[in-house]
């Protein structure tokens, strides 16, 4: 047969779907339709190529597995759920920090109808969507004032810009930090307007390098946490209320970019054995105007930049006209606020996820681990076994913490390699993302959920 011949010899759309195995599929018609048509050009693609697609019952051969397939692939949404079995807490590919079960439900219930996001109930005129986390938030950090914008760059952008466009910012070499996606402070605040004083030298800087760089043309000392890596051996840095104290004697605010940010200190979190890390209320106490965090990482709810210090920094803040552009919408404030409930009530190593991951002993861990190996049971196709392993946090927070773990470490009897085993559990219904190490794929139970123990064994056992 030619490729004239070849070409005439597929079928149609309208035949295909026509066929019993494309009727009264569970999937969107659309998503089938595309599928067939996808296929169909895939073979006269093939045919005209010279790769020879030609067969005797061309209907027959394009209503395949490969079809139905296709078709369920463009029916699934994009954003899916995953179950992370990497064991970094804070991973900001899988999406960051799960949020607690009540800020899911808060998120829900806000989403399915309206709100008084810009309402005044009481008043029975427009509100302000910047005043439902004001209170809560004071009370959490100790601050005078707060506001909330979209993530933590947006909140330094902010701030920057509205405190010192145009005029002068002091921070230390040491601190100009580059973020996920290569995003870089002196880069932020160069949109922001402000021009940027660098002080010190890499590993250390000290106080009189801050006094000699203050002019006429200092807007803002500013002080960035190094949350996403550390400078060890010989340094020296200038602590925060020195600079408070700096800024106070010149009449120069002083801002503080927490990075991560958090509202309770990891070194507090019993059996845990993560380092210290300054909180909030630490930063607000210090002094400084200004301090800013994320809320979707140590803090464990969604994405977000908080910004609270002194009402008259914070009031500049406000007003100035990139908080348009730069404001959360109600789903953000709605699981803000529930997560920041939890905190308020003391609860948050018991139901904010990512705070009780962390809080997890190696014993705790170890022993999940091995439920989750009985889960499994005896397979004929992989070799599994409980493994002490390091998990991470993750998001920038704590980089040098390596709290300790336990994983499923697997093997394939056939001889498959750790990485098509990998490609395996993430191509499923539900995907799982592991990790690879020393030729074994390990799935860290630091990440995996209780309700998700037996959706894991299950895809091991299929393995």
């Amino acid at each position: 047969m030619g490729t004239h011949d070849e070409l005439r010899a597929l079928p149609k759309v309208d035949e295909v779907l026509k066929r019993p195995e494309l009727v009264g599929l569970p999937l969107p018609r659309w998503a089938v339709v595309e599928a067939v048509r996808r296929e169909i050009e895939r073979r006269r693609q093939a045919i005209l190529g010279g790769g020879g697609a030609s067969v005797e019952r061309p209907s027959a051969e394009v209503v395949s597995a490969d079809v139905l397939r296709l078709a369920e692939e463009l029916a699934r949404p994009s954003l899916r759920r995953v179950v992370n079995a990497t064991g970094v807490v804070l991973h900001t590919n899988l999406g960051r920090a799960p949020l607690a079960a009540e800020a899911a439900e808060r998120v829900a219930e806000v989403a399915r109808g309206y709100s008084n996001l810009e309402y005044d109930l009481d008043g029975r005129e427009r509100g302000s969507r910047h005043d439902h986390l004001r209170e809560l938030l004071c009370e959490l950090s100790g601050a005078e004032a707060a506001v909330v914008v979209n993530n933590n760059a947006a909140a330094v952008l902010l701030t920057l810009a509205a405190l010192a466009e145009g005029r002068e910012v002091i921070v230390s070499r040491g601190e100009l930090v580059e973020i996920g996606g290569a995003f870089r402070v002196p880069d932020v605040m160069r949109q922001s307007g402000a021009r940027l004083v660098e002080v010190g030298t890499t590993n250390r800087t000290h106080l009189a390098d801050f006094e000699r760089a203050v002019g006429a043309a200092t807007a803002l000392l500013l002080q960035v946490h190094r949350s996403n890596f550390a400078v060890l051996g010989f340094t020296a840095e200038v602590g925060a209320k020195e600079l408070v104290a700096l800024g106070a004697a010149r009449g120069v605010p002083v801002a503080i970019d927490l990075g991560s940010g958090t509202l309770i200190d990891p070194a507090s979190l019993v059996g845990a054995g993560l380092p210290h890390e300054p909180t909030v209320r630490q930063a607000v106490e210090s002094g400084a105007d200004v301090v800013t965090f994320s809320g979707d990482k140590l803090l464990g709810g969604p994405q977000a930049g908080i910004i609270v210090g002194r009402e008259a920094a914070i009031a500049r803040i406000r007003r100035h006209p990139l908080m348009r552009a730069l404001r959360p919408d109600k789903l953000t404030l709605a699981a803000l606020e529930a997560t920041l409930a939890i905190y308020r009530r003391g609860a948050a190593h018991e139901l904010v996820p990512a705070v009780r991951m962390l809080a997890m002993t190696p014993a705790v861990l170890l022993a999940r681990a091995e439920r989750l190996a009985q889960l499994v049971g005896p397979t004929a196709q992989v070799v599994v076994a409980v493994v002490a392993v390091a998990s991470a946090v993750g998001g920038g927070a704590l980089p040098l913490a390596e709290p300790p773990s336990g994983a499923l470490a697997i093997t394939a009897r056939d001889g498959r390699g750790a990485e098509a085993l990998d490609a395996v559990l993430r191509a499923g219904g539900l995907p799982i993302v592991g990790r690879i190490a020393e030729g074994r794929l390990l799935l860290d139970v630091r990440t995996i959920a209780d309700d998700e123990l037996d959706a894991v064994a299950s895809a091991v056992r299929a393995l």
